[in-house]
């Protein structure tokens, strides 16, 4: 009887055990089926695409193009790389291939080594039907990192052939081959976008190698240089570090403005990624990661700023009953400098209570830079004149504007519309035809 009860225990125990490998099973199942992409990212690679006339500009460049074969990066790998074939770097080789079909990813890629001292690698999408892509690593990475590190860090480059990150960023490059004349918000747009697909990047490096420790290893090889494994610091170690330089970005002192996301915002995206027990939780965390990317400026008058500009343009476009074209995009135009979606932070703002917010922003400007007076007032001036006319009412409004907020007088205002009318007033062409 007692032999009996000890079986049943044991029997009870195991299946115990086999209920939480079962659990755990189902919870390591179900982040597999975690969708790598994050939402944002992908209407952002469709708005910019679309803004662009992608469809079109590539019909015309394929249509351009008289060498398939001429393509900058082919001759440079073919001429300066060593190709990773299987009877030479047979090992890199097997590696490589192993990523590729855990990724699912069929198309053919080329795969070369650099002889470069800077641990990086970089993938180019192939340059027309029936090209092979083109993954680099440069030698100092592969010195660095262990098979799994590695494996991480091809499939972070083939995430960005599968997405087609690399073919929107050639379209963006052959438009705006200098960066300086693209429209402010497209700017900011562009490094949204690069910086989330750098994260979702990430996430098909984590599927390829499923080991945190390896994804997080490489990260801090990447930024330090240094072999982590001869220092013997844990995963557990390096996560929690990671949460404190984490949290300086999270309390608004940091900004990360470079086409790639700040380590800490990477590393704890992976995290996430890897532990999270629901698609739900996951998109939760990351929305209040993402919110440090959405942020274009780290003064205190940014928000005060932004709120103005959305404030008097609506009080200033409206002072003759209407709101034209131009004046809205003059809005949004200095909106764009501030705010990543300008059009959605005016439309929050004008369900608010437009004059009350005004004011508090001024005042709050004022407070901080008084220097800044003249500027929101000519502003304000600017947006009057905008549709090419003016009335006698709008006028009559800048005058009572210029005393009651900005206390300067019918003389000063006048002085100041003068100068405006002079350097920026044309005629509409219609009414000279």
């Amino acid at each position: 009887m007692e032999k009996g009860k000890k079986i049943m225990k044991k029997e009870a125990g195991e299946m115990k055990k086999g209920k939480i490998r079962e659990k755990k099973e189902a919870v390591k199942e179900e982040r597999k089926t975690f969708d790598p992409n994050i939402e944002l990212c992908k209407a952002l690679n469709e708005q910019i695409y679309n803004a662009l006339q992608g469809a079109v500009v590539e019909e015309i460049l394929k249509q351009a193009r008289t060498t398939a074969n001429d393509s900058y990066w082919r001759s440079a790998m073919e001429g300066h790389s060593l190709k990773v074939e299987p009877r030479l770097l047979s090992r890199l080789y097997q590696i490589f291939e192993e990523v590729k079909a855990k990724l699912n990813f069929t198309e053919d890629v080329d795969f070369y080594v650099t002889g470069d001292s800077t641990v990086n690698a970089f993938s180019v999408a192939a340059d027309g039907e029936g090209e092979p892509h083109i993954v680099n690593v440069n030698s100092a990475l592969i010195d660095l990192m262990t098979d799994d590190e590695l494996r991480f860090v091809i499939g972070h480059e083939l995430g960005h052939l599968i997405d087609r990150d690399t073919m929107l960023l050639r379209l963006i490059n052959f438009i705006f081959p200098d960066n300086s004349v693209m429209p402010i918000a497209l700017q900011h747009k562009v490094r949204l976008w690069e910086q989330l697909s750098e994260l979702v990047a990430d996430r098909y490096g984590y599927l390829a190698v499923e080991d945190l420790g390896a994804c997080v290893s490489a990260f801090y090889k990447m930024a330090s240089g240094l072999d982590l494994s001869k220092m013997d610091v844990a995963l557990d170690v390096l996560l929690e570090e990671n949460l404190k330089h984490l949290e300086y970005f999270l309390k608004d002192r940091g900004v990360s403005i470079d086409s790639h996301p700040v380590n800490p915002i990477r590393v704890q995206s992976l995290n996430l990624f890897a532990t999270s027990k629901s698609q739900r939780a996951l998109n939760r965390h990351m929305d209040e990661l993402i919110s440090i990317l959405l942020k274009i400026g780290d003064s205190e008058i940014d928000e005060p700023m932004s709120i103005f500009l959305a404030t008097a343009g609506l009080i200033a476009a409206s002072a003759d009953g209407e709101i034209s074209e131009e004046e809205m995009d003059v809005i949004l135009e200095h909106l764009a400098a501030l705010q990543m979606f300008p059009g959605m932070f005016l439309q929050d703002i004008s369900k608010e209570n437009v004059w009350e917010l005004f004011t508090k922003a001024v005042a709050r400007i004022q407070e901080v830079d008084p220097s800044m007076r003249q500027g929101m007032f000519t502003y304000m001036i600017a947006l009057v004149l905008a549709d090419k006319q003016f009335s006698q009412q709008e006028i009559d409004f800048i005058y009572n504007i210029g005393e009651e907020v900005f206390g300067y007088g019918r003389k000063e205002t006048a002085g100041m519309l003068a100068a405006m009318i002079q350097q920026n007033f044309v005629p509409p062409t219609q009414v000279l035809c």
